[in-house]
């Protein structure tokens, strides 16, 4: 199954470790802190060119990565909750 995350990129449900607001989440240093460091290993990839609302980070073959996406957590995770994957 995949969740739709913005502009036509899907993701694996099962590769997904957390799904976080980038408002409230981004106050925290060390959430910062790991942003910046994601985006020194060019690790953080933007779905969308408007602004970010949250973002999801995901497991892959080379480690962890963080997807930008203008959906609201709330939006993704109504979509999670009504299963309106995409197969």
């Amino acid at each position: 199954m995949y969740l739709h995350i913005g502009n036509g990129e899907s993701i694996k449900k099962e590769e997904i470790i957390g799904i976080f607001d980038l408002d409230t989440s981004t106050v925290s240093n060390i959430t910062k802190r790991y942003i910046n460091e994601k985006e020194k290993e060019k690790k953080v990839e933007y779905t969308d060119f408007d602004l970010p609302r949250s973002f999801i980070i995901v497991k892959g073959k080379d480690g962890e990565k963080v997807k930008l996406s203008r959906i609201s957590t709330s939006g993704l995770r109504q979509r999670i909750e009504s299963d309106n994957y995409t197969e």
